[in-house]
């Protein structure tokens, strides 16, 4: 199983009985392997509209005496952590399981944060498996735990684990038997008379898990039994921790403590392994959260151990090309902080060296990040583009993370200039809009998924209309969310959805009397760079819903006779003589579009191109064509 697939499994073992969140690389697997198993064992599974809304829901479950989990990314928990921090003062009587998926590196994020500092800020225990047997596992335990001790658990991931595969021994589902209730005589209230002695619970339970998880079969100790050097790894680091002590034949002179329950960290278990201990080095992803408990441990028990030197992520010691503290844990870094410890040459196999490095360079043609063919966000980025350039006052664009987030590079034309957090570009609009009064004159559009504005755009549009901001926000609907893997989200059309209640985006703005209009940019282009010039111009609130279903979901299983044809006019098509050099190419990024190697002139890939006509509404020279099949409305 994949590493996400086994925290679903663990999910269903532990007997939940409910599982939402809301996607996000590196997590989305774990709620859709959910969404295969969940229905036959009777649980009920669900994409919420946020993270914090997920959590939310999943606590009511707790409430009622069930089993429930919540997954998201690092950065969903910051959407989540303010429920975190209140629930975690509640005595739960179900079981609650918050899965996190961190992405060091990071792979596809905007952040690269640890979230196991949310463990120590909520007072919850915190589960940190290195293979996707513990992953499993600790998903059924957390839950279990979750319950007993009436306390949400965490269970934290990491991107190569929850893509990484292993074998996985499976146990029986139980059926779900118990009838829900809420206890109204014990009510869920975070009064401030409450709080002082419900975070004194917290205080005391802590000692109780620690005491639980000096047993944990999660941490263990290999190596010799007195080890001067002893390497102390959390979750997934504890393997490249022993890859590299096995391949730089250390196994007799180097002890390994692996942790899989990192907070509260079990004591007892480090003091017994450092007593000998005269050099410590710490591996974990992404900052130095072990190491700094285990120091403080040694501190305040200086009369058991010998004088240690500590080496790790707060001394650079260990640290990857971008330093200390930054990028994933390997097992190349583990190499090489144990060789410089040994004075040995590290045997780095895990990266390739520069000759086949270069190798590669010669055989692969470079290739910018790009939109997927026939997406309807390039359509509606030459749209912004050109109505910004028509307008002629510097304006710009800001946006937020998403597939639409490739408007930062080259194949958006590098039109958005700030780009955070989910809903960030609408907040950011709203506030640029109030620099009015300071001289400030450029227009700002901002733009937002379906799926965010939902998710987060909702407020900043609400913020907008209250304040009188001059904002232009265009939604780009594709009815999915996309870039995580094709979820449905409240604007997804019910036909899709099945079973699900369709929100337009249009109606809830108008519902709050933001002057809004609905267009395809991909069947119109000029129309759409029309309605954003003359939005910017009016000020004030104005909303476009630019609408064009993702192209990748809705043509995976249509049939490619039935698709436009696109084809190129060889007498009109100027290639490198046009424009700004192949204007086609350059100006949309289009990976259906090639160019002939001794005439320079365009080509169209006919197993690439969806036929969307974008290229043939753009051409400066009518050189691109349109010949719908037999019996097809273009």
């Amino acid at each position: 199983m994949l590493g996400n697939e086994a925290i679903a499994r663990g999910i269903l073992e532990g007997g939940a009985s409910y599982a939402t969140g809301y996607p996000g690389n590196p997590s989305s697997e774990i709620l859709e392997t959910l969404f295969t198993w969940g229905e036959s064992h009777s649980a009920a599974v669900e994409w919420s509209v946020n993270e914090i809304v997920a959590l939310e829901a999943a606590a009511a479950f707790a409430f009622s005496g069930k089993r429930a989990a919540v997954t998201m990314k690092q950065n969903g928990l910051n959407v989540a952590a303010d429920f975190l921090t209140t629930v975690s003062l509640d005595e739960l009587s179900g079981g609650l399981l918050v899965v996190v998926c961190d992405d060091p590196g990071p792979l596809t994020s905007s952040n690269e944060q640890d979230s196991r500092h949310f463990a120590k800020i909520a007072q919850i225990p915190l589960l940190e498996p290195a293979t996707p047997q513990e992953a499993k596992e600790m998903a059924s335990y957390g839950l279990e735990l979750s319950q007993r001790f009436r306390v949400p658990c965490l269970l934290r991931a990491v991107s190569r684990l929850s893509h990484g595969r292993g074998p996985v021994r499976i146990s029986p589902i139980p059926s779900q038997q118990q009838a829900a209730h809420f206890d109204t005589s014990r009510p869920k209230i975070g009064l401030p008379f409450l709080v002082t002695q419900n975070h004194a619970r917290l205080i005391k339970l802590r000692e109780a898990l620690r005491v639980e998880f000096e047993t944990s079969t999660w941490n263990r100790y290999t190596g010799p039994e007195k080890a001067s050097i002893v390497v102390v790894a959390s979750g997934l680091s504890a393997i490249y921790g022993y890859e590299a002590i096995q391949m730089l034949d250390l196994v007799e002179q180097v002890g390994l403590l692996k942790l899989g329950t990192t907070w509260p960290v079990p004591t007892e278990q480090i003091l017994l392994r450092l007593e000998s201990a005269q050099t410590v080095l710490f591996f974990e992803e992404v900052d130095p959260f072990a190491e700094d408990a285990v120091k403080v441990i040694c501190a305040e028990n200086l009369d058991r151990l010998n004088r240690i030197k500590f080496l790790g992520k707060n001394d650079g010691f260990v640290a990857g090309p971008n330093g200390s503290g930054v990028g994933e844990m390997n097992t190349d870094v583990a190499l090489s902080a144990l060789a410089r410890l040994f004075g040995l040459e590290a045997n780095q196999q895990a990266a390739p060296s520069e000759e086949l490095l270069m190798r590669a360079r010669e055989m692969l043609v470079p290739r910018e990040l790009s939109f997927c063919q026939g997406c309807p966000h390039r359509a509606s980025f030459y749209a912004i583009k050109t109505a910004l350039e028509m307008d002629g006052r510097d304006g710009f664009l800001v946006g937020d993370i998403g597939c639409y987030g490739l408007a930062a590079g080259t194949t958006g034309f590098q039109l958005i200039k700030a780009l955070h957090c989910m809903g960030s570009g609408m907040g950011n609009a709203s506030g640029f809009s109030r620099l009015k009064r300071f001289g400030f004159e450029q227009p700002v559009v901002a733009v937002a998924g379906d799926s965010t504005f939902f998710h987060a755009g909702l407020p900043a549009l609400v913020n907008a209309v209250h304040q009188k901001a001059d904002a232009v926000f265009v939604i780009l609907d594709n009815a999915v969310t996309a870039m995580t893997g094709f979820q449905n989200n409240p604007a997804t059309p019910s036909s899709v959805a099945k079973g699900k209640q369709r929100l337009r985006i249009e109606d809830v703005a108008v519902g709050l009397g933001v002057e809004t209009k609905v267009l395809d940019p991909v069947a119109d282009v000029h129309a759409a760079v029309t309605a954003v010039l003359d939005a910017i111009e009016a000020g004030g609130v104005r909303l476009l819903v630019f609408r064009h279903g993702c192209t990748t979901f809705f043509q995976k299983g249509s049939r490619r006779d039935t698709r436009p044809i696109i084809c190129v006019d060889t007498e009109k098509c100027l290639g490198d003589q046009c424009g700004c050099n192949r204007f086609c190419s350059r100006i949309l990024s289009c990976p259906a579009i090639l160019f002939d190697i001794e005439t320079g002139v365009a080509q169209i890939d006919d197993q690439v191109c969806t036929g969307c006509g974008l290229c043939v509404q753009v051409c400066p020279r009518e050189a691109i064509l349109l010949e719908e099949p037999e019996g097809q409305s273009p």
